[in-house]
This record gives structure tokens, sequence and C-alpha cells, in this order.
């Protein structure tokens, strides 16, 4: 699997990682102001910084990408 962004946001604020495709959207048009449909790649993570949400739309639908860091953060 490929995606390729046109550009990457990372959020700053922590997000509750149960959050899926539809509420990882919704904070993506309320917080950022941003369609989530643009071609941009953005990162989500957990308070810990120990888990990454990547959210990525590819054209033809939305990628959510889960990542869990098991040396650190």
């Amino acid at each position: 699997m490929q995606v390729s962004a046109e550009a990457i946001w990372l959020a700053t604020a922590a997000v509750d990682m149960r959050t899926g495709i539809d509420g990882l959207s919704l904070h993506v048009q309320q917080v950022l102001g941003r369609p989530p449909c643009d071609g941009t790649a953005y990162v989500f993570a957990n308070r810990r910084r120990t888990r990454l949400k990547l959210v990525c739309w590819d054209g033809t639908g939305v990628w959510m990408c889960l990542r869990r860091l098991h040396r650190g953060q």
C-alpha cells in the first residue's frame, strides 16, 4: 500500500484513540477548518504519544492507519 499526500498536518492536541474515520474527519473540519478530502494527511496522537492515527484521502476513499509505538514516543 502506498498513500501519497500533498502535505502532512500534525495535530498538537491529543485525541481519543477510539475515534474512527468519521470522528477524525469531523475534527479536521471543525478544529482545523480544512476539508478532510483535500489530499492532505492528518496525523493524530494519544495523550501519552504512544499511538498515532493517520487519516488520508486517496482519491476514492479515506484511509485510516494506526501505529503503536513500542519503544517510547
